[in-house]
């Protein structure tokens, strides 16, 4: 630092926290050169992320407009502010925020500049009380290099007679400069030095500080401001100081205009390449389908072309700190697939293309992928969700059906596909986690998933002439579908009787165990809510999640346990809101704000999804209700905050104004979900398809057409089966050779089968056990090769009657 600088008091300053995730915009530039991403919510720029889309450098850029006698007027509390793009689906926005006490209002215009790594905010002030000497402006930036807010350390510096404000943190820097110079600047530590404190108790930067070291810093500048002519603020990024402030400068220098320009003809050129899923109203600039298009293409990374994050934004995000690295700024491969789904919707091949790149590169060596990852690939939960594994699959065989990759692309997909299937193989049909990344168990959901990845892989690997591992799918697929019923299926229960139903599909049936072998008289433990009261029994417990076993083509709409599930389904989760009806993820579900609207903290209340009324919307269209369709397609649009953007959850009870919880509005949840905009645009094409887009025609045609049953029941050492239905052959499936040993009267004969292995890793035997009587009882053990030696333990089965047909 430069002699006589004047450190500022106060290190390290509150502990840090991250803003709204209420975003009423977000935006890029589609050109490589430009790495910044950036949000607006509350009239103001929040988090801007570089050079990667998983790495937020600020928590927000705001306005302080001071004045007479103490005024103080904070941009993001003090003014309504309406937020637009300035061309429907192009992400450059138009504030317009005007004080709430009538005194000024601000207009901006934001975009991230196409040329290079700089946040531009063109910025007019204008007063509506008094005179423009009456008032002064200043911007407060609050960094956060990078997802953390902790350990940065900012300075004011002249670079090239510029003076700027610095800050860098974590590699890298950011440097903020406008095309008017600074009248004064200042650096201090969060809640103690900061400008805001200065300007709360002074009105003017009466104390000036030249730099904070090593904490929770926010930098400030008053502005040259002259009457209805703009000034344009840059945010510049590098790995120097230097190299921020170059870019800051440049594109101050290049203008405005310009780089506006070059974003729109961009944003333009590319949704000109879009199939036209709905008639475009120019004069709708926030045309939904416009928007969600846009959304599932900036939510892309550039450094890792195909990777798509969850959303840019941290749920809850101003009650959470440093601990909540990856908010959802992440990619989980279910939202990834989805993502790709809803781009393959609206015909942006190349997109789709480059995101079953990115899957290849980040797929783990024994087959699955990472709950969710960081862009590089890098874990960041641990948990195992099956449907995560399966999805890429299903994927494949979409954008081939479609056209976006050709035949000659599914040569070099297969060793993808095959370790995918492997896994799956290996691993179901029991999830680690749901779907909901809660429970594990018998998922509907990811039975739905992992079974039509299997159906779809056989179909693949059949084109190829992989005969052998279409048929090894092809059995494990129908054995699993034949079991969905045994292990989901509900009947004369309470609930079922309150409802006036025969039965329905639970959430999740609970892997057996010795002393509750049966999944339906299991307890689940409800992840997000108080300890005591969180288990609760299976078939008490609802999802919509039963709605993928028609979405993904394993029955039929008009299925009465498909209808019958429905009734349940809407007697406990649907909510009627002013737009529409919405669904809950489950009933007890508690990821949610507290019924004071205080933000979720581990536990809370589930809240409707607008995500679900879409899926309610593709049952309709699978049931042939299109106009029902069309309805919930209505009420979908109708979930969206500001600027169009759908969130993941709606507020369902009364008002609460000072939180801005509004019934039917976005509650604090994620917003925008990518996943979500993806269900709307897949619903649009499957409206105008008149057909679900992406169920796939393998599986409608294996289980409603053909009907295909299966005569095994298997057994395995991660899901040990303690009954045999009568009339089945018993299969033991290991991940070891050897032979087994089993007999079926006690042992005084016994037979030896050897394990033959499969090109999925897995080691099959087949016991000839479709003659055994009900009661019978098999007895087996293993001699493992490798070990040279039995395992030392018998394994029992009994017979058991077999269920009626309509059960099954």
């Amino acid at each position: 630092m430069m002699v006589g600088a004047r450190p500022a008091p106060g290190h390290p300053g509150l502990e840090p926290r991250w803003t709204s995730s209420a975003k009423a915009g977000v935006g890029c530039a589609l050109e490589l050169s430009s790495r910044v991403s950036f949000t607006l919510s509350h009239g103001i720029v929040n988090e801007v992320y570089y050079p990667r889309i998983d790495e937020a450098c600020t928590r927000d850029i705001g306005l302080i407009v001071t004045g007479p006698d103490g005024y103080f007027s904070e941009e993001k509390r003090d003014t309504d502010s309406i937020a637009q793009q300035i061309e429907p689906g192009v992400p450059a926005y138009a504030l317009m925020n005007k004080s709430i006490d009538g005194r000024y209002e601000i207009e901006k215009r934001v975009i991230a500049d196409p040329a290079r790594d700089v946040l531009l905010q063109q910025v007019t002030f204008s007063t509506l009380m008094g005179s423009r000497s009456d008032y002064r402006l200043f911007v407060l930036v609050a960094p956060h290099l990078v997802n953390a807010g902790a350990h940065n350390s900012g300075w004011v510096e002249s670079i090239k007679g510029w003076q700027m404000l610095f800050a860098a943190g974590r590699g890298t820097t950011l440097a903020v400069a406008a095309s008017r110079p600074f009248r004064a600047t200042s650096v201090g530590f969060v809640g103690i030095s900061d400008g805001y404190q200065i300007l709360k108790r002074h009105g003017w930067l009466a104390e000036v500080y030249d730099f904070a070291e090593d904490g929770n810093v926010a930098l400030c500048a008053e502005l040259e401001f002259e009457m209805e002519r703009s000034v344009l603020i840059a945010l510049g990024f590098g790995r120097t100081a230097q190299e921020a402030a170059h870019h800051a400068r440049s594109s101050i220098k290049d203008g405005y205009a310009k780089a506006e320009q070059a974003f729109v003809a961009s944003w333009r050129e590319w949704q000109r390449g879009l199939r036209p899923l709905r008639s475009a109203d120019p004069s709708d600039f926030n045309d939904p389908y416009r928007v969600s298009a846009g959304i599932l293409r900036l939510h892309e990374a550039k450094a890792f072309p195909g990777g798509i994050i969850a959303s840019l934004s941290i749920p809850w995000g101003a009650s959470k700190g440093d601990d909540d690295l990856g908010g959802y700024h992440l990619a989980w491969p279910r939202d990834l697939v989805q993502s790709a789904t809803g781009l393959l919707a609206i015909g942006a091949m190349a997109q789709v293309r480059r995101v079953l790149g990115y899957l290849e590169a980040t797929q783990e060596s024994d087959g699955h992928w990472p709950q969710n990852m960081w862009l590089d690939g890098a874990p960041y939960w641990s948990g195992q969700q099956l449907d995560e594994t399966g999805f890429p699959i299903l994927l494949v065989d979409l954008a081939l059906r479609h056209s976006a990759i050709g035949e000659e692309d599914l040569e070099r997909f297969w060793p993808m596909i095959r370790h995918a299937a492997r896994y799956i193989l290996q691993n179901g049909p029991v999830t680690g986690e749901d779907r909901w990344e809660e429970d594990g168990g018998y998922s509907v959901f990811t039975l739905a998933v992992e079974i039509a990845a299997l159906v779809v892989a056989a179909d693949l690997a059949g084109r190829l002439g992989y005969e052998a591992d279409a048929a090894y799918l092809l059995e494990t697929a129908d054995l699993w579908n034949a079991s969905i019923e045994r292990w989901t299926f509900a009947e004369g229960t309470e609930l079922a009787m309150q409802v006036g139903v025969r039965g329905y599909y639970v959430r999740i049936g609970p892997a057996g165990t010795d002393l509750v072998p049966d999944p339906l008289k299991g307890t689940i433990t409800i992840r997000n809510r108080p300890s005591e009261g969180a288990d609760m029994a299976s078939t008490a417990i609802v999802s919509p999640d039963a709605l993928a076993l028609v979405r993904f083509g394993l029955r039929a709409a008009d299925d009465t346990r498909i209808r019958d599930t429905i009734c349940v389904i809407d007697r406990l989760l649907k909510v009627d809101l002013p737009q529409g009806p919405v669904w809950r993820r489950y009933n007890e579900d508690g990821y949610g704000e507290h019924e004071d609207g205080s933000p979720f903290d581990g536990t809370g209340i589930g809240r409707p999804w607008p995500l679900l009324t879409g899926e309610r919307a593709h049952y309709e269209i699978a049931a042939g209700r299109l106009d029902e369709a069309r309805r919930l397609t209505a009420t979908l649009e109708a979930c969206a905050g500001q600027g169009g953007l759908i969130p993941e959850q709606v507020w369902d009870a009364d008002d609460i104004p000072e939180k801005e919880l509004f019934r039917g509005r976005p509650s604090g949840s994620a917003r925008p979900l990518v996943w979500a905009h993806a269900e709307h645009v897949k619903l649009l094409r499957s409206l105008q398809d008149g057909a679900v887009f992406d169920t796939p025609p393998q599986v409608v045609r294996r289980y409603q057409v053909e009907k295909k049953a299966s005569d095994l029941a298997v057994w395995r050492l991660n899901n040990m089966a303690t009954t045999l239905e009568v009339g089945r052959r018993l299969r033991i499936e290991v991940l070891a050779s050897g032979r087994v040993r089993w007999s079926s009267d006690g042992w005084n004969t016994a037979q030896e089968v050897h394990l033959r292995p499969t090109d999925f890793h897995i080691f099959v035997a087949d016991l000839n056990t479709e003659a055994l009587p009900v009661g019978a009882v098999i007895a087996f053990t293993f001699f493992w090769t490798a070990h040279d030696s039995w395992v030392g333990q018998n394994f029992t089965l009994s017979v058991s009657a077999a269920m009626p047909s309509g059960e099954r």
